[in-house]
Parts: C-alpha cells; structure tokens; sequence
C-alpha cells in the first residue's frame, strides 16, 4: 500500500453518530441562513486562470442572487468584480464566459468600463451633473488564487485563505503542475436535481457506500480507498490503483492505457485525488487530468451540479485515452451519486425517517454537519423552529441578542 502523505484526524471513540435533523432539508427559512452564514460568506471556486487566457477575457459566476466576472485584464491581471453595472445593475456580462474587445460596455445604456473595471465612460455623461468617474468602477469582489484555481468570496467570512487551508497539500498541487492546467474541450458540465444541496454533500462525503453503489469505482480503487480528515473543514481522499485489470469494459480499459507519470511522486502516480473544501467544493485529480466540481443551491429544494475538465498541456494520444477511459467512469460514478442523492433527499419528508446512525466510514458527513451546525446553531434543534421565528432564534443562539 502506498504511504499516504498526511495523517488524519483521529476518530473518536464514542461519538453522536446522528446527523441533521429532517427538517433542516426542506426549510425556507433556513435556507436563508444558509444563503448568508455557509455560501455568500465561504469560498467558491470560479474556474482556472487559463480559461480566461487573453486579456478581455472573463468567466461568469452566479451564486444566490450574487454574480461575479471573474476578467484578465489588459496588463494580464486577473481580477474580480460584482457583475453589475454602477448605473442601474445591469449585468455588464452575459453567458457562461466570453471575451470583450479592449472594455466592457454594459447593454443596457451603454456605461463602458475598461478590463480592469475602472469606468471609462458613461454614455451622454453631461446628463449625470459632476461625475467622479473614480468612484463608479465595477465594485470589486475577494479574490483568491491557488495553484491556477480562481476561488471568490463575496462577503467577508470565517475561513482562512485558500493557501492556508490548502497547505497541509500544496505539494500535491505542485507536483500535478496545477497551474498549467488547460481546459479540455468540453469543459463544463451542468446538471440539475430536485434536491437540497445537503444530500448532495452527505453522498459525497463518505465512501461507505462506495463498494456497492459504484462498481467501476470499487473495481478501480474501491479496496484501497482512504478518506482522511483535517481541521478547517478540509477533506481529502485518494483512491489507489493498480495494474490489475477489472471486468468493467471502461475499468480494463484505463488500467491498461493510464500512462505512468514518473513526474508525480509516488503516492499519486497511481492514484484518483480529491481535495474537498468547506461547503461545496471539490478539486479532483488523476493521473492524466483535473477537474472541479460543486453542488451550488438555488432553492431549498433544488440544486445546480456544475464543474469544469481540464487537461495537461503537450498531452499525448495515450493521455488524452486515459483521459476519455476516465471520464468514463466518472461519468457513471455521477449518474449514481444523483440517483442516491434523490433517494436521500425523498426521506427526509417521511414520518418514517428517525434520521441517521452513521458507520465510523461516515465520518466525513458527521465533520460537515458538526460545521454547519457551528456556523447556524438553529441546526441543533430536533424539532423545526417556526420559519417566521427561525432567523431572530439563530441570532440568539449565535449570541448576538
């Protein structure tokens, strides 16, 4: 077994092995909290600074109401704003991700903004009065870059800086030359659930179900899987693999053609990485390629799945094979994930559900939730508070009464 490269956190002996409550998966009110006190005021990652290569370039980023362009300026910087015009708040941008020529001009009067989100020109700006043109530049947004890996914030909150929280595996980022990552040629992918975004992140966050719920996974990897915890809500598993072929057509497959990379250390030569973060973010690496990917909420019961692929550069014909074989696979893993997250997420309004008893392999839920229940200690309360009295009881119990 190869070593792994950081100690988890040990598993206490006799711990709660219940989770949230039922009712914090379809509530209004709470979903509300959940907006301000876990997303709006926790990092998001946005892309990779080489989707955006050029200078003119931009990614969009919409999450609850905030949107974010993520742009490189003329001078090659890359930079964060609020997409949102000064003069009425029109979206200065729109679509996934585009290019502008030299500025930005909003569609709605006409208001231009050169890349580096200083405002250059209001349209007939004689009807404005005296303008400071100082003060009326696209507001920035907090932005992070780790590794090529652009992460935002839109409001001040309680995690540390990406690199800090990220450190314990910085190595790890080096070593797979993260920062040169390249799009691959589809590189975003989008779906949508009928679900909270917590069943989402309760399947994601432990492998017990591996074994039987992704037979490609457990043929791949499944018997020497490793989940391991640190502080700050990290959470990080590899999944080890050998030369041992598997009966799955697209398993046989990518065994035999995954390149070795004598680049990479040992401990991720042959190995499937993910570096989960604090609430919804996973950066995932093999041997031949990355992805991210998170699970964004639009309402209490739906949720938006996205990501993006992306591939090393000077990538050989073997590569970009182990590549397809892999995406494969977790192509698979995905549509499985789904169908348990909707299984999940339908128990939670039966009278039936007497909520969860979680194995030590389910850990990793338990770390999240314990999280959650730190950031909106309304969470803790067995039974719903009313919707109408949810947010002024979280106060209280926050202590800011």
């Amino acid at each position: 077994m190869t070593e792994l490269p950081m100690k988890s956190l040990a598993i206490p002996n006799d711990w709660d092995r219940t989770g949230l409550p039922a009712w914090t998966y379809h509530s209004e009110a709470l979903f509300r909290l959940e907006r301000d006190n876990v997303f709006l005021n926790h990092w998001q990652v946005a892309g990779h600074v080489n989707d955006i290569p050029a200078p003119g370039d931009w990614l969009a980023f919409d999450l609850l109401g905030e949107r974010a362009v993520v742009m490189r300026g003329q001078d090659g910087v890359v930079r964060a704003f609020h997409n949102l015009c000064r003069h009425r708040g029109a979206r200065v941008v729109d679509g996934e991700q585009g290019h502008c020529r030299g500025a930005v001009v909003c569609p709605f009067h006409g208001w231009v903004y050169n890349l580096d989100g200083t405002l250059r020109g209001a349209a007939q700006p004689t009807t404005f009065g005296t303008l400071d043109k100082a003060q009326f530049g696209l507001k920035p947004i907090e932005m992070e870059i780790f590794h090529g890996f652009v992460f935002l914030r839109f409001h001040p909150g309680p995690q540390a800086s990406v690199a800090e929280l990220l450190s314990p595996y910085a190595a790890d980022f080096a070593a797979y030359e993260a920062a040169t990552l390249l799009p691959a040629e589809q590189a975003t992918w989008h779906t949508e659930l009928p679900v909270n975004w917590k069943s989402v992140r309760d399947v994601d966050n432990e492998g017990y179900h591996v074994a039987l719920a992704h037979p490609a996974l457990q043929e791949l990897y499944g018997r020497d899987y490793r989940d391991i915890y640190l502080p700050e809500g990290l959470h990080v598993s590899f999944g080890f693999f050998g030369d041992k072929p598997g009966r799955r057509w697209s398993v046989r497959h990518y065994v035999k053609h995954a390149p070795e990379q004598p680049r990479l250390p040992g401990h991720l030569r042959k190995t499937w990485s993910y570096y989960g973060l604090f609430p919804n973010t996973v950066i995932a690496f093999t041997p031949e390629g990355a992805q991210f990917y998170h699970d964004l909420p639009v309402g209490p019961g739906r949720t938006h799945l996205t990501g993006r692929t992306y591939r090393f550069p000077n990538e050989s014909r073997q590569q970009r094979l182990a590549r397809y074989l892999a995406a494969r696979i977790d192509r698979d893993t995905s549509a499985e994930d789904q169908q348990l997250t909707i299984w999940s997420n339908e128990s939670m309004k039966s009278q039936a559900f007497d909520g969860f008893h979680l194995s030590d392999m389910e850990w990793g839920l338990r770390r999240h939730h314990d999280r959650l229940r730190m950031l909106v200690p309304v969470m803790t309360r067995t039974e719903a508070p009313a919707e109408t009295e949810m947010a002024a009881l979280n106060k209280e119990m926050l202590g800011r009464g």
